[in-house]
């Protein structure tokens, strides 16, 4: 890819619940989140149909994830 100056820029693309996106560098689980405006407590994340752990969240996103997240939601 290029950014329009000629010069290679290098993109980290990822589908979150079915959206593509694009980042300069792999954002970590935590920054993608913070990113959407979401919290880090009652969301459920799965990378590439496997459940991604809290535990996790501090590690880079790799290139082309399937990212789905799930908010908890309370009710009967």
């Amino acid at each position: 890819m290029t950014n329009g100056t000629g010069s290679n820029r290098i993109q980290v693309g990822v589908t979150v619940n079915g959206e593509d996106k694009d980042f300069a560098v792999a954002p970590t689980m935590s920054e993608l989140l913070a990113g959407m405006g979401l919290p880090e407590k009652g969301l459920a994340v799965a990378v590439d149909g496997v459940v991604f752990p809290r535990s996790r969240w501090s590690e880079r996103v790799a290139a082309g994830a399937q990212i789905e997240i799930l908010t908890a939601v309370q009710g009967g």
